[in-house]
């Protein structure tokens, strides 16, 4: 029994050995670290999801098959054999919705930067100054709202969800859309294109536990459109007025009128002249697969808040 253990741990670093002595640097160096740049972001990307107990059970079963065939367990080798046959499509059906958010995710990443478009005649502009506008409105009257800033991932889907409207926004507009029991005041508002391209849309709610239970179902929503795509998202809380803007998964919280603005063209506007050059870069930089959800620091908000209301 030692001298096989022996003997494979002498094959092993003898394997080792050939491998480096016969590498091709530095084609193969890039290899090796392209697999585990790859290998980290999974673990990361598994760790911020519910993909991540899912994966703690696979790798539990591949532990148990292991073990029965080194002990030789005939019967649970076999019941076990069966599923490994059949895990490509039970890993392809469990993983779906996190499949889909990683290939949208390198879908809208830019490989070569564009030449964005004269800014003075963008009329995403605009249409941000009128949404900042509404929103400040809608913050001192504590009324709630939901605004989705389509980007390069297309949100047909949740389009057909609600109603297409296709105008130029305005302050009144959304405030109108928005306004206690009018018929599309429930929903999420798309803009595409600065324009007001649909209202009383039906947005995912997120997936994550970590979200602090301070948060209601519009800021849910918010978190899981930016999770599954590219969208900036703008919150009014209806019971407190605060205002916040969701990417990415993350929720920043207590902005006005004003700041929340200037937030936004950073986002949609300042962002696009960054990219230009190095937007593949800057994705891979954003991309911190360990980096946690804000859940935390939206309840400390919430407690400041409510401490302030009293």
């Amino acid at each position: 029994m030692v001298g096989s253990v022996l003997t494979a741990i002498y094959a092993f670093f003898n394997q080792i050995i050939y491998a480096v002595a016969s590498m091709r640097i530095p084609f193969d160096i890039i290899d090796i670290l392209l697999v585990a740049y790859i290998i980290y972001k999974a673990i990361g990307f598994m760790r911020e999801t519910r993909a991540g107990q899912l994966a703690k059970g696979l790798i539990i079963l591949f532990a148990i098959y292991f073990i029965a065939n080194w002990w030789n367990l005939t019967t649970m080798k076999w019941v076990l054999s069966r599923f490994v046959d059949y895990i490509i499509i039970a890993v392809a059906i469990i993983f779906q919705p996190e499949l889909r958010r990683i290939l949208e995710r390198v879908g809208h990443t830019k490989l070569v930067g564009t030449q964005g478009a004269n800014n003075e005649d963008d009329p995403m502009i605009e249409c941000i100054d009128q949404v900042s506008r509404a929103a400040g409105i809608m913050q001192e009257n504590k009324v709630g709202a939901l605004i989705v800033f389509e980007r390069t991932t297309q949100l047909g889907e949740i389009i057909d969800t609600g109603t297409v409207i296709n105008a130029t926004p305005s302050v009144s507009m959304v405030n109108n859309i928005f306004f206690p029991k009018s018929p599309l005041h429930d929903g999420a508002m798309i803009i595409r294109d600065g324009r007001l391209y649909a209202a009383g849309c039906i947005l995912p709610l997120t997936q994550r536990e970590d979200i602090s239970s301070q948060l209601g179902t519009r800021h849910r929503a918010a978190i899981g459109m930016s999770e599954n795509s590219d969208a900036v998202v703008l919150v009014v809380s209806e019971e407190t007025g605060n205002i916040s803007i969701v990417t990415n998964g993350q929720i920043k919280r207590n902005y006005n009128g004003i700041s929340a603005c200037a937030e936004l063209r950073r986002l949609l506007i300042d962002s696009n002249k960054t990219d230009s050059g190095n937007s593949f870069i800057d994705a891979i930089k954003n991309m911190n697969p360990f980096k946690k959800a804000n859940g935390k620091d939206a309840a400390e908000n919430d407690e400041v808040e409510n401490k302030n209301s009293k």
